[in-house]
């Protein structure tokens, strides 16, 4: 899907891990399955204003066997689900020394995604689960659901000591697109939605289209994309001529940023029949598409796709980074 690397690399291993990929099923957990409020993550204090530097105190040493996490602030809307995306700022505590391993920028712009799959520091995304927006959480995380039983050397983390997290809860992107409904073009790929809202697609009998042909499925209300903008979508990539899977983010079990620009021309870019297709649409949408070769990635086999590939993509447009 993109002529480039990773577009997000954040700082740290603690934060490499938030990001981590799920095996797909991950999206069936719920609130239930989430840290709850416990002793221990009721010793956590963190004064000063919501998406400001917290002043963080607490215990030490404090340990949990289990993950525990308690609201410090209230935020509003919708409860976060399993598989969607926040941006948080966070510190990251040594909860046996006190020592600040991982500390936020909170500086309005340098947030750190966090993918609620459950893997990673499994600890942090669990104490995450139902969050909502303008929520401050402490989150006490159990060795089990943090490093493990190797524990990390590299942030003096023992095999025995659990992590303190403070987290701001700054945005929420859609777990899937909420847009109304369309009425789409024959000829375009037709698309069947699972109870996830995770796409499987029929690709017609025939030849391929030869120019970009764009489906709008289903159109959101939400900000519009313009050239150049970074978005968090979750996507299906289709062979038209094999009629195959090549590459899913729903598979992958983590949505994904990208740059609405062509590839050629700007770095960590997409192929230029996506950067088309993506262009004027809004935040909510899903889209369908299919990228004739010369718009994708032309006479050349890359990875899963073979030389001359037309393509079929079905994308749910989840933010605005």
């Amino acid at each position: 899907m993109r002529k480039a690397s990773a577009l997000i690399v954040t700082a740290g291993l603690v934060m490499t891990a938030l990001t981590a990929c799920a095996s797909p099923g991950t999206a069936e957990a719920s609130c239930d399955t989430g840290a709850t409020s416990g002793a221990a993550s009721k010793l956590v204090s963190a004064s000063g204003d919501f998406g400001s530097a917290p002043d963080v105190t607490f215990p030490t040493p404090l340990k949990s066997t289990s993950t525990q996490a308690t609201e410090i602030i209230s935020g509003s809307g919708t409860k976060s689900v399993a598989g969607q995306q926040l941006n948080v700022e966070l510190n990251v505590y040594n909860g046996t020394t006190g020592q600040l391993i991982q500390q936020g920028a909170y500086d309005g712009t340098n947030f750190i995604p966090v993918v609620l799959n459950g893997v990673g520091i499994k600890g942090i995304t669990d104490g995450l689960l139902c969050s909502q927006v303008g929520e401050r959480v402490a989150i006490v995380v159990a060795p089990d659901d943090a490093f493990g039983a190797a524990g990390n050397e590299q942030f003096g983390v023992a095999p025995t000591d659990s992590l303190v997290v403070v987290a701001d809860v700054v945005k929420a992107f859609l777990p899937r697109a909420d847009g109304a409904d369309q009425t789409v073009a024959n000829g375009l790929p037709a698309v069947v939605l699972n109870a996830d809202g995770v796409p499987g697609v029929v690709v017609p009998n025939g030849d391929a289209p030869t120019t970009l042909e764009v489906g709008v499925l289903k159109k959101g209300a939400g900000e519009k994309v313009v050239e150049g903008s970074t978005i968090t979508v979750n996507y299906s990539g289709v062979l038209w001529k094999e009629k195959t899977v090549f590459d899913s983010s729903w598979a992958n079990g983590s949505p994904m940023p990208l740059v609405v620009a062509a590839g050629s021309e700007t770095q960590a870019g997409v192929i230029a029949g996506m950067a088309t297709a993506l262009t004027g649409q809004t935040v909510g949408s899903q889209i369908v598409m299919v990228i004739p070769p010369e718009l994708g990635y032309g006479s050349a086999a890359t990875a899963a796709i073979p030389a001359d590939s037309t393509l079929i993509f079905v994308v749910d447009i989840l933010g605005v980074n």
